[in-house]
């Protein structure tokens, strides 16, 4: 059996796959309309995760889905800032 900590897993908006929550990266929405990366994955307010994959941003991009998700306008630099992210944990790992 199992004893270990239990693995939160969260669904990528993007791809639909589950993942474990420390392989996405979450965005959140506050209620004044705000939308940041939310790196410690405890901002209150309605959260979106994203794969840390290059595809899977911009698949969200293009289809608009974390707008959709978090019914907010999603700024370019928010999926420039992700991709950044994203390079940079792959460079240090």
């Amino acid at each position: 059996m199992n004893l270990g900590k239990k693995v939160p897993m969260r669904k990528c908006v993007a791809t639909g796959e589950m993942k474990p929550k420390k392989e996405l990266v979450r965005i959140v929405r506050t209620k004044e309309g705000l939308v940041s990366i939310d790196l410690t994955g405890k901002k209150s307010g309605r959260g979106a995760y994203l794969s840390k994959e290059t595809e899977a941003i911009l698949l969200a991009k293009k289809k608009n889905i974390l707008s959709n998700h978090l019914q907010a306008n999603i700024e370019d630099s928010i999926y420039e800032e992700l991709i950044e992210l994203i390079e940079k944990e792959k460079r240090l790992s």
